[in-house]
């Protein structure tokens, strides 16, 4: 007898299961068939709808604005987008995770507060040195992270490129990823500035005053330290398909090299949608014009290594500015992940198209590159029963109703061609498409193997 039993069109790595069934008993995976099947406690029937894996999201800032505590309501959000691990970032407020107290603080906090599994990021300070790498490493975080550009001088500050060599180094032996927010300080500065004495701050001008080059350039910069490190450099936000192509081109000589897209940059093009949504779009990289169909091209080529939300924890009043460049970057994108990518490749590939993709993209390979796999994102005998039932058909998504607290997004009065109906998280049915039916603190830390 299993403890539940999930019956649908099951999407395995390799195949998709027509009349398929899983059956979980506790935290595992126990069995996957067609056909008759086995005995349960629970059973849910999603008829003729996707049964993925769930969505282990490569990027999220789940504790920059209300810092630790956060985690409560991004996780149920979290969840309620199919997401059943979360990848978090080290720029908690007030302090990145950059010491081995940090660490075991945010850790505790995931225990306290979290609904959904969280894996984490590290980081280095300016001025730190490289002794605790190795000893972070150990304690289980999955990557590091690193930015050419201040966002903060504390929380998310810019490290000099003779201590990224030193970082790059020292990261050698960890067998870690180091992660790069790749835009060039002086060149974005120098721009904003002339922006704002010429008077151009509306939200038409933050995609001019970050051009492409200055995104291309510190991804060229980090590459090529890369090289000479034998470090494995990961850039965690391209925003165009040059930038894409130049880390295959890296890879093509050797070179340790990866890239990350963000799916808002799939879907909004700022030409078309400044207008509409200004701020409410502002994310940097910043969202460019005219570069969805390359990137889309770039996913079919294989170029990202992985696709994420880059979710920012930032309320409206965040956004609410007179001039675009005092109003704060960043989107809400735990609960629009799936669906709009889903939507948008589904018009592209068909359903059946889209969802291979998804499971691709958005579970199988985020969970290997951060040392979650086998573990995490895939449906197979052995693994944790992470489950989701992803319903096909229509529905408009009202982000008055999300579960992060923050209930605003760009994607707000968008129609998705497929919803969450159930997210199950290690054998517990933590969402049924209308409530969270997880407790704080029912999420666990997943260290990297």
């Amino acid at each position: 007898m299993f403890d539940l039993l999930l019956k649908g069109s099951v999407v395995l790595p390799d195949r998709i299961i027509e009349d398929g069934w899983v059956a979980v008993r506790g935290e595992r995976i126990g069995a996957i068939g067609t056909g008759e099947a086995p005995q349960a406690t629970k059973m849910i029937d999603a008829g003729t709808d996707w049964i993925i894996p769930g969505i282990v999201d490569g990027q999220t800032h789940a504790t920059s604005y209300k810092g630790l505590p956060g985690f409560e309501a991004t996780s149920q959000s979290a969840l309620a987008g199919g997401i059943t691990t979360m990848v978090d970032m080290p720029y908690d407020n007030p302090d990145p995770l950059n010491t081995l107290e940090r660490f075991d603080a945010k850790v505790q906090a995931v225990h306290d507060y979290s609904h959904c599994d969280v894996a984490l990021y590290g980081t280095v300070a300016p001025g730190q040195g490289t002794d605790l790498m190795q000893p972070l490493a150990d304690r289980g975080i999955c990557a590091f992270k690193l930015s050419l550009i201040e966002s903060h001088p504390v929380r998310f500050p810019r490290i000099p490129a003779d201590e990224i060599l030193d970082i790059l180094t020292a990261s050698v032996p960890t067998g870690l990823p180091v992660g790069l927010h790749n835009e060039d300080q002086e060149i974005v500065r120098a721009m904003i500035e002339r922006h704002k004495a010429q008077g151009l701050t509306r939200p038409e001008h933050n995609e001019t005053s970050r051009p492409e080059v200055a995104e291309l350039s510190a991804t060229a910069q980090f590459m090529e330290l890369g090289a000479a490190t034998g470090a494995h450099v990961h850039i965690v936000h391209l925003s165009s398909p040059r930038g894409l192509q130049m880390i295959a081109e890296y890879a093509a000589r050797g070179v340790r090299a990866t890239g990350e897209l963000c799916v808002h940059y799939l879907h909004f093009d700022a030409a078309r949608d400044i207008e509409r949504l200004g701020a409410r779009m502002k994310v940097s990289p910043p969202i460019r014009s005219g570069m969805i169909e390359d990137l889309w091209q770039a996913c079919e080529d294989g170029l990202p290594a992985l696709i994420s939300s880059d979710h920012s924890s930032w309320p409206i009043d965040n956004k609410l500015a007179a001039s675009i460049f005092d109003a704060g970057a960043g989107i809400p994108g735990l609960e629009t992940l799936g669906p709009s990518f889903y939507t948008d490749a589904a018009e592209r590939y068909g359903e059946e198209g889209a969802v291979r993709r998804l499971v691709d993209y958005m579970c199988l390979k985020p969970a290997e590159f951060f040392g979650l796999a086998p573990r995490k994102g895939a449906i197979a005998a052995g693994a944790d029963a992470d489950l989701v039932v992803l319903k096909r058909g229509p529905k408009p998504f009202d982000a008055s109703q999300t579960r992060d607290g923050l209930n605003w997004s760009p994607y707000d009065g968008e129609t998705f061609t497929a919803s969450v109906a159930t997210t199950v998280r290690r054998g517990e049915i933590a969402w049924d498409g209308a409530q969270i039916l997880s407790t704080a603190g029912s999420g666990a830390f997943i260290p990297r193997n």
